[in-house]
């Protein structure tokens, strides 16, 4: 059964009411995260205490996001940092090491495993998870502390470490409140309740929805975003959606077909599928190597005829940016949802 895309559905009341309860999730997301900040803030405290004692020799992080939390870290992080996706933690985890888990469900026996290791191993254990759950039960002990969290959000979680990870030392700045402004400047921006010519969710939508979205973002955490929007896109259209470094990219525009005034808008012109429309994920990161990846793409783009899309984002923090750039993507994924219909 095709499926096409009807943009009226983005300005319909009935439409938009049937997606409220997704809607009023990524609305909520600046709300969660200071939700979990103010929740924590005792348990927080209590885990900076006990950091204080001095700088652990490894950080090793587990469970949903770590690796956002690898991405975040790793370039200024002053000890060595391991996103470790095993229940069975590395051999050299001891006394002198700090283990981070983020567990937003905390049911997960894998994680709660891990966790149980590192305390059994001596480690200072800081958990983010709800507060009666089976990976909270396995953190009792003298230097494990479990930050409390109710909302069930990655990123939210993801948050209250980074911010404990900031406090000592660890990592870069990472302000709850911070990062829940620039959701809620996303969340305004792309109100359902915005009119499609000003809204840049709905607009995206538009242009994702008889393409081949190619997702690219020049920093770690912009390409960790650019994955996120790219899974949200495949899962709100059932369609192919590509996150990758500019040389995966690169071959994908080369290969579209010159753009002609008479090809048909709704395949390649010779049918061989929607065409590809270049969504670059930009978070003000300066650097050389990456503004030439970005310019190797956007001429390619330039000489195929293929669309260019930018979503930038403009909040002072890295993590913001990142948690900024993920939230306007996943709009654009929910709007392209509301607007696919079956014939």
């Amino acid at each position: 059964m095709a499926t096409w895309f009807d943009e009226s559905r983005l300005e319909d009341e009935l439409a938009l009411a049937g997606a409220d309860l997704r809607l009023r999730w990524l609305a909520e997301s600046g709300a969660r995260v200071r939700r979990e900040a103010a929740e924590s803030s005792e348990a927080l405290g209590l885990a900076v205490e006990r950091a204080a004692s001095g700088r652990p020799r490894a950080v090793v992080a587990a469970g949903p996001d770590s690796r956002l939390v690898r991405a975040v870290l790793e370039p200024s992080c002053p000890v060595p940092f391991v996103a470790w996706p095993s229940p069975n933690l590395p051999g050299w985890v001891g006394s002198l090491d700090l283990v981070v888990v983020l567990a937003p469900d905390g049911g997960d026996p894998a994680t709660a495993s891990a966790v149980a290791e590192a305390v059994r191993r001596g480690s200072q254990v800081v958990v983010a998870g709800p507060e009666r759950s089976l990976v909270a039960e396995h953190a009792a002990g003298r230097d494990a502390t479990v930050l409390p969290v109710m909302t069930g959000d990655q990123l939210a979680v993801a948050v209250l470490v980074l911010s404990f990870l900031d406090r000592v030392g660890l990592g870069p700045s990472a302000e709850p409140e911070e990062v829940a402004a620039a959701l809620d400047a996303v969340a305004i921006a792309c109100s359902p309740h915005r009119d499609i010519s000003v809204n840049p969710g709905k607009v995206l939508a538009l242009t994702l929805a008889d393409s081949l979205p190619l997702v690219w973002g020049g920093s770690v955490l912009a390409a960790r975003a650019g994955r996120r929007v790219a899974e949200s896109i495949r899962r709100a259209s059932g369609r192919g959606a590509l996150a990758g470094d500019a040389e995966h990219l690169l071959p994908v525009i080369e290969a579209a077909r010159q753009h002609t005034v008479f090809d048909d808008p709704f395949d390649g012109g010779d049918g061989a599928g929607p065409r590809p429309v270049l969504v670059v994920l930009d978070d003000g990161a300066d650097d050389p190597v990456r503004h030439e990846q970005r310019s190797t793409l956007t001429r390619a783009a330039d000489e195929r005829g293929v669309r260019v899309e930018v979503i930038a984002a403009e909040a002072s923090s890295e993590v913001a940016r990142y948690a900024e750039l993920l939230l306007s993507g996943t709009y654009a994924a929910e709007y392209l949802r509301i607007g696919l219909v079956e014939d």
